[in-house]
């Protein structure tokens, strides 16, 4: 099982938490309200809306904007129809490409998505084209400092998870005392029985999100990798776009000229 990309954490700290806080807030509340007029606003018994909140957390958003976005979807009414949508299709080199969104309209946000990929190298796909390359699995983050190395990976395992890798925040920095977090991956039903493992044994949690992760990976370098990045970057630019996957294997060295 290929594990989580060095290039999806720098692209995720430099555009979520540096540049694009405002776009974080809008898209997180839109995720709670969606959830709740959904499924409820209980959070113990819908699902979507823990993983909602607990990404609204991640990204810092403010407590008060949490509870209007609850309020907001729990009194109905009118308000815009927003849906969660999954697009795929290729990058640059034919990297495979996973887009998740939240629109409330549905062929604007494929055209633009269309036109993105068409400008750098890539095209919008069927639905299915690349899903096939990526599992799906829960994703757990736990800050590597002053973490007991050994005893997170035996409890990671007790509680079912599949994997635990550990990505330094420099690339060139493999130890294992170096700053930087470990990945818990699990099985869907696995991982809010894993978190709560791992928090009730003291480990600090940041995040936990369900996520596509690549089964195998495609090297791309030089130009392409450029491309392929500034390709990213302008899908996280769009205001209906979630979160972006790739199954790009990307040069450490490159990856450092950007952190």
């Amino acid at each position: 099982m290929a594990g989580h990309n060095r290039w999806s954490k720098v692209k995720h700290r430099k555009a979520v938490v540096d540049k694009r806080k405002g776009k974080a807030l809008t898209m997180c509340s839109r995720a709670i309200t969606v959830a709740v007029r959904a499924s409820g606003p209980d959070p113990e018994f819908n699902f979507a809306l823990r993983q909602a909140l607990d990404e609204a957390r991640y990204c810092n958003v403010p407590r008060d904007n949490i509870e209007r976005a609850i309020k907001k979807g729990a009194g109905g009414g009118e308000g815009d129809d927003y849906q969660n949508v999954r697009y795929e299709g290729y990058g640059p080199a034919g990297v495979a490409v996973v887009i998740d969104a939240l629109t409330n309209n549905r062929p604007r946000t494929a055209g633009d998505l269309r036109l993105i990929l068409g400008k750098f190298g890539g095209n919008l796909g069927a639905t299915g084209c690349v899903s096939f390359m990526f599992s799906v699995l829960g994703r757990i983050l736990v800050p590597a400092t002053a973490c007991d190395e050994d005893r997170l990976f035996t409890l990671a395992a007790e509680a079912g998870a599949d994997d635990v890798k550990f990505e330094p925040d420099d690339p060139d920095d493999d130890a294992p005392d170096a700053q930087g977090e470990f990945v818990v991956l699990t099985p869907i039903d696995k991982m809010q029985h894993a978190r709560a493992t791992l928090e009730a044994a003291g480990f600090k949690v940041t995040h936990s999100r369900i996520t596509p992760i690549p089964t195998t990976l495609a090297h791309v370098a030089g130009d392409a990798a450029k491309q392929l990045l500034a390709l990213i970057d302008a899908l996280d630019d769009n205001d209906d776009v979630q979160h972006v996957y790739a199954n790009a294997d990307i040069p450490d060295a490159l990856l450092a000229e950007l952190d």
